[in-house]
């Protein structure tokens, strides 16, 4: 009877949270969590194997959807000077991050979190101005590139936390190697395959398809590569992003396929991962002032770098307006924040505040941010006419 109150509470969350994101305007990836603080301050929403499940599951199918919005032809930038600025960028922001966390003598999950990049909040600006807009375009595609590099970063940090710097994770770390190098030959194997023979896409995936076919094959794959990578002993997470940059690739006549995925995917299985979430937040981590001093001194230094990074990087090129939007836009790490939280939290890495802590930054990022964006956005349009 108890799991049966819970799934109905579920339910009703997930029915509501669109309805207040829109009257709210607070992004529906922040509403969710804090359903989820609500939900277990209440005591509606207890811990139970299908929920951690289904949550997993969510995460899951939230970086197989991260995968699929990846263009590898929106990757090659057009002037080698924007692929050295790119360079400089990241090499800043890493450079910083460790600087950052030796100096007030930190966690070293620390170094994955201060320079962690995330595109999920960041679709839903490009929703809303367009990729017209030079900032947020480039924005796009230089968080693409971010968001791989956090994928690697979580991976390596995984096994450091789960084995330290022994043989094992030397081991991990020449595996992971050794897959990347297997995938990109794989990669431009199957890339030869299609070209010889287009006519096995549609046999795959059929133009016409009343038995949803392309459903069943994604799903077939992401399974595949997720069981991969627990095979060979590598972070599932990889396998489901690959999976999805797999499919984005060589499935391009499917066209409404993304939509179908990311529909079922947004409707169901990954609300649940950030309800999951929020319900493993207290009430009371947000009214701790420890927690929200750390709190504001990780979603500050976030910012912080990414400022730094981009005015080093893109400020004669982009100007002081393009260069501190597009700095902000690739603020907002939310998803990838509360991954990198929740493998340090799982593994023992940080205690229960330091977890606390993050998953708020995230939370503030991504309102402070989005308002301040719309304010500076507002603010130069108008100084422009």
């Amino acid at each position: 009877m108890e799991a049966s109150a819970v799934v109905i509470f579920l339910a009703l969350l997930l029915v509501s949270a669109p309805f207040i994101s829109s009257v709210t305007k607070i992004p529906i990836v922040v509403v969710e969590m804090l359903l989820g603080v609500f939900g277990a301050y209440i005591g509606l929403l207890k811990a139970f194997a299908a929920f951690e499940t289904f949550a997993h599951l969510g995460f899951l199918y939230l970086m197989f959807l991260v995968g699929m919005e990846v263009n590898l032809k929106e990757l090659r930038f057009g002037r080698s000077s924007l692929l050295k600025r790119v360079v400089v960028f990241f090499g800043t922001i890493y450079t910083l991050s460790i600087i950052a966390t030796l100096y007030f003598n930190l966690n070293i999950v620390y170094v994955a979190i201060f320079p962690i990049f995330s595109i999920g909040i960041l679709m839903t600006l490009v929703k809303e101005y367009g990729r017209e807009e030079a900032w947020l375009s480039l924005a796009l595609n230089v968080g693409i590139i971010g968001e791989l590099l956090s994928i690697i970063v979580m991976i390596i940090l995984n096994s450091v936390l789960k084995s330290g710097f022994n043989i094992q994770f030397f081991i991990t770390f020449v595996i992971l190697i050794l897959f990347f190098g297997s995938f990109a030959l794989f990669f431009k194997g199957a890339k030869v395959f299609f070209w010889w023979f287009p006519e096995v896409k549609t046999v795959i995936m059929p133009y016409q398809d009343n038995k949803d076919i392309d459903i069943r094959f994604s799903m077939a794959l992401v399974f595949a590569m997720v069981s991969l990578m627990i095979i060979i002993g590598i972070d599932e997470v990889l396998g489901a992003f690959l999976a999805g940059l797999f499919l984005a690739f060589f499935f391009k006549h499917k066209t409404d396929l993304r939509e179908k995925l990311s529909s079922f995917g947004f409707g169901f299985f990954i609300p649940l991962f950030f309800i999951h979430v929020g319900s493993t937040l207290p009430v009371g981590a947000f009214t701790n002032p420890e927690v929200l001093k750390l709190s504001l001194f990780v979603s500050g230094t976030i910012v912080l770098i990414r400022l730094i990074g981009s005015l080093t990087a893109y400020f004669s090129y982009f100007g002081l307006k393009n260069t501190v939007l597009f700095s902000l836009g690739n603020s907002i790490p939310l998803t990838f924040l509360v991954a990198v939280a929740t493998l340090a939290y799982n593994t023992g890495a940080v205690k229960d505040d330091e977890y606390y802590a993050v998953i708020i930054a995230g939370l503030i990022s991504a309102i402070v941010i989005i308002i301040a964006i719309k304010i500076l956005h507002f603010a130069f349009k108008v100084k422009k006419e």
